[in-house]
């Protein structure tokens, strides 16, 4: 409804070029490909500071920040009711994971 609004809907005819224009900029907004890569990525190195014998508290406690960001950012960007359900129980699992860092030097 709104891409048809901004497209110029209600008026004699839709300007074509404005609605795909208008269904491209919603598709690169909603687009969290990006954003799963960079959890791919932080979870790695989370597992990887995991197998360390060095202390590595800081190390993953900021990694959690990272994890939380990304999540954040992926339930802004998809409206979706079951994946906000999803990324609020991401929140807590990472919440509890956070408060079992901050024991680990």
């Amino acid at each position: 409804k709104r891409l048809l609004e901004s497209a110029g809907a209600g008026r004699d005819s839709v300007d074509q070029g404005r609605l795909a224009q208008e269904v491209a900029l919603l598709a690169d907004r909603s687009d969290v490909s990006e954003e799963l890569t960079r959890l791919d990525s932080h979870l790695a190195q989370f597992r990887a500071f995991l197998r360390k014998t060095e202390p590595v508290g800081r190390s993953l406690d900021f990694l959690l920040q990272e994890l939380n960001r990304e999540i954040n950012t992926i339930g802004s960007k998809v409206g979706d009711t079951v994946v906000t359900q999803e990324v609020v129980a991401v929140k807590a699992e990472l919440e509890k994971i956070r408060e079992q860092v901050q024991n680990v030097e």
